[in-house]
């Protein structure tokens, strides 16, 4: 038996607040019809998702998931290090140390619901916003 997911990240107190919901296949603008729908503690909405697949044998118990994708931004926008630096704000520090030190390349900072800074993963994708909001 194999079925499908949507997991919803939307932004939390210390890390992201995570939403799953079945969906039928991996359907891009589905998900984000669906995402309109979320709301998490303190009114945060979605920033992105991800799809999931899960599976089960007959003989299992639990299913575990077999496959996913990277994850969906619901708008955004892509800074480097350079980016980040060129700011020259004092209260990029912390950024800037987390940048070097994990080796991230490029973050992407959405602000449609509370702002939330994620690294960018090659895996990824930014929606375009009018994309986004026209669905």
């Amino acid at each position: 038996m194999k079925k499908h997911f949507v997991i919803f990240f939307s932004p939390g107190t210390f890390v992201a607040e995570q939403s799953s919901k079945p969906i039928d296949s991996w359907d891009i603008a589905k998900a984000v019809e669906m995402s309109k729908d979320i709301k998490e503690r303190y009114g945060a909405t979605p920033y992105g998702f991800c799809f999931t697949t899960r599976e089960r044998k007959d003989d299992e118990l639990d299913s575990h998931e077999v496959e996913r994708s990277g994850t969906y931004y619901l708008g955004g926008k892509i800074l480097t290090i350079e980016d980040v630096k060129s700011r020259n704000d004092p209260k990029d520090h912390i950024l800037i140390s987390n940048m070097e030190s994990n080796g991230w390349d490029k973050i992407v900072v959405n602000d449609n619901s509370w702002r939330w800074t994620q690294p960018l993963e090659k895996t990824d994708t930014i929606l375009a916003l009018q994309e986004v909001h026209n669905k």
